[in-house]
């Protein structure tokens, strides 16, 4: 989004300089072997004998020679040259050539400049030193600012908003985390504004939220904003294998910002460096330790830095330090949460400006079937229609492609090329529909919005339900129609086909109510019989990251666990049982449709169940071409129905 500089304090080598030293140094290379070469040499012509060189002499067959102190070299009279060695004292030889009438001249002792001489002795130093600055010039590059000899500065780039500028303009849905940054802003423009009523500047922010919500959208809008220099920096950029190089790294990047305050420093990803002090697994006074520990002091210590404010973003808010979350080193705490509908159309719209667009394109149509996107989610739909227009070659994106693109995203791709024989289709038609007929049947129920057997991601099938708004909370009334609804499809399997002939396609199902009813009984406080108290939390730490624990319970306590949220997914059974077993008729019905037509919209299902047929403009697609299995069995195994653990779309 923006160009990145060195920040002050650092200046960049001059381009122009570093290429004339690369040329000059090439230079003095050509120059050393062309002394070492000497230029052109005349040939030497045929080594021979002193002896046969006198010889020669005597008979007059030499025209010329040149007498150096250890070369005599001549010209024959046919032409041909010649060169020997002579032998010391012999002072006849000028008579000799003289008396055979032999032209004969001196030659001086070639020497080697002192320039050669100097280049040729230092040439191993200088090949030595070269190789040293190749080395330390590739460490360089990889050490970050300052190379070899600064390993430990900081790595934060400065940001400059030439091109690509992104301002609160850009940034929709999460209008509270906006407008208290927004503060912050105003606050580096004018300062007075504020203190002149006793107030002082922020000196930190943390953004918290969910992956793809928007917090590196938030920091990016501030830099665009603020009009003050903007350092960016990622908390994994602080750690390394050497114990203090991460602690010398925060105190160069303050010592930066130091000198361009006022400024913004933005921390992405703090948790990497931020993690509660204690649970290492080895000596708690490691190297990850002392960068959080300088960056405590550089934050709020003993030296206050003035007009630095500290922006970072993380979505493990729970795993930070106490100290770092304190009033004086982060006095504000962003939430960005996951958009409402209001917030999803209106990101939607930021997106969507970049997509030419169909008339019969509704963005709260999509907001509405979409909960739970975050701002990331709903990128990548819009992203996703854009390309399904371009593979259908058309000049607009229109609503169609926006429902296929939610329907891929929600459910996976479509695998119409998946081999499934007729038995595993019918059998598919009747779980989903046994899916949906007992969602029908549970007031409590979220609407049906799809139900579709063309086998989507790791599903055969899906029954897709999508709440009429944003739910914050769920009932109990709601998780026990939602646990019926899950055992609908197995249901469904052993009414119509027998206890025998099952499958194993509502092992995601069996999966999600089980997690249901656990969260039930030991989280949420919905047994009578345990009462409201909370049996399980979080285990944080190296060793029990993400894992969780019954902290409360003995074993008897267990095992009355066990059987209650046995007792509940065997409830939801029972109402699936009541409800398939009264309305079989329908079942069959709905079972059917499903095979003539693959995919039902929820109102045509409800049309076929009050009048008994789906009046569809077109004429139906009919079920695709069932080929053989060629020996092959289809794996059943797979996510059929997903309730709400949380505002997420559920498909079943």
């Amino acid at each position: 989004m923006s160009d990145n500089q060195e920040p002050e304090g650092d200046p960049k080598p001059n381009p122009w300089m570093k290429s004339l030293l690369v040329w000059g140094g090439i230079f003095l290379a050509l120059l050393l072997v062309v002394q070492m070469v000497g230029g052109p040499r005349e040939e030497p012509g045929t080594q021979i004998a002193y002896s046969d060189f006198r010889k020669q002499v005597a008979e007059g067959s030499v025209e010329s020679v040149k007498i150096a102190p250890d070369k005599i070299a001549g010209k024959l009279k046919n032409g041909n040259t010649f060169s020997t060695v002579p032998v010391e004292n012999d002072t006849n030889l000028p008579v000799l050539l003289e008396e055979n009438g032999v032209t004969f001249s001196g030659a001086a002792e070639e020497k080697m400049s002192v320039l050669t001489v100097i280049l040729i002795q230092s040439l191993p130093f200088l090949l030595i030193l070269g190789i040293a600055f190749f080395v330390l010039r590739q460490v360089q590059k990889g050490g970050g600012a300052g190379g070899a000899m600064g390993f430990g500065k900081s790595k934060a780039k400065m940001l400059t908003e030439k091109q690509g500028k992104v301002t609160f303009a850009d940034v929709a849905g999460i209008d509270e985390a906006r407008e208290e940054l927004e503060e912050v802003v105003e606050f580096l423009k004018d300062p007075q504004r504020f203190s002149k009523l006793g107030g002082q500047i922020p000196k930190g922010a943390l953004l918290v939220g969910s992956p793809g919500t928007g917090k590196t959208l938030l920091a990016r809008a501030i830099a665009g904003e603020a009009g003050v220099p903007f350092f960016t920096i990622s908390g994994s950029d602080f750690v390394e294998m050497f114990v203090g190089v991460g602690a010398s790294r925060v105190r160069d990047m303050f010592e930066q910002a130091k000198k361009n305050a006022p400024c913004i420093v933005f921390i992405d990803e703090i948790d990497a460096v931020g993690r509660s002090r204690g649970h290492g697994l080895g000596n708690s006074n490691d190297e990850r330790e002392q960068t959080l520990n300088q960056l405590l002091v550089e934050m709020d210590g003993f030296e206050a830095n003035e007009g630095i404010i500290i922006v970072a973003a993380t979505n493990r808010p729970d795993v930070l330090d106490p100290a770092l979350l304190r009033p004086g080193r982060f006095d504000r705490q962003v939430v960005v949460p996951v958009p409402d509908i209001d917030g999803r159309e209106k990101i939607l719209e930021v997106h969507m400006k970049k997509v030419p667009l169909a008339p019969d394109v509704n963005s709260r149509t999509i907001a509405r079937g979409t909960p739970g996107f975050s701002g990331a989610d709903l990128a990548n739909l819009v992203n996703e229609a854009a390309l399904l227009a371009a593979r259908r070659n058309k000049r607009l994106v229109a609503m169609q492609e926006f429902e296929d693109a939610k329907d891929k995203v929600m459910m996976g791709a479509e695998r119409r090329s998946m081999v499934m024989t007729e038995d595993e289709k019918k059998m598919t038609a009747y779980h989903e529909a046994g899916h949906a007929l007992v969602s029908l049947n549970e007031p409590a129920s979220d609407p049906i919005h799809k139900a579709t057997i063309i086998p989507r991601g790791r599903a055969l099938g899906m029954v897709m339900r999508l709440p009429e708004r944003d739910n914050y909370s769920y009932h109990r009334d709601k998780m026990h129609a939602n646990l019926a609804v899950a055992m609908g499809g197995r249901v469904a399997e052993e009414i119509i086909f027998g206890h025998d002939k099952v499958s194993s396609g509502a092992s995601g199902d069996i999966q999600y109510a089980t997690d249901l009813a656990k969260n039930m009984v030991t989280k949420w406080g919905m047994s009578d019989k345990l009462g409201p108290l909370q049996y399980e939390q979080q285990q944080e730490g190296y060793l029990g990251m993400g894992q969780s624990a019954r902290t409360m319970a003995g074993a008897e306590t267990n095992k009355l666990i066990d059987a209650e949220i046995k007792s509940l997914v065997e409830g939801g059974l029972k109402r699936a049982t009541e409800i398939l077993t009264k309305q079989e008729d329908k079942l069959h019905l709905l079972a059917q449709a499903m095979l003539e037509y693959e995919t039902l919209t929820g109102e045509e299902i409800n049309e076929l169940m009050k009048t008994g047929k789906i009046d569809r403009p077109d004429e139906p697609r009919g079920p695709a071409p069932v080929r053989p299995a060629q020996g092959s069995s289809i794996p059943k195994a797979g996510k059929r129905f997903s309730g709400d653990g949380g505002p997420a779309p559920q498909a079943g």
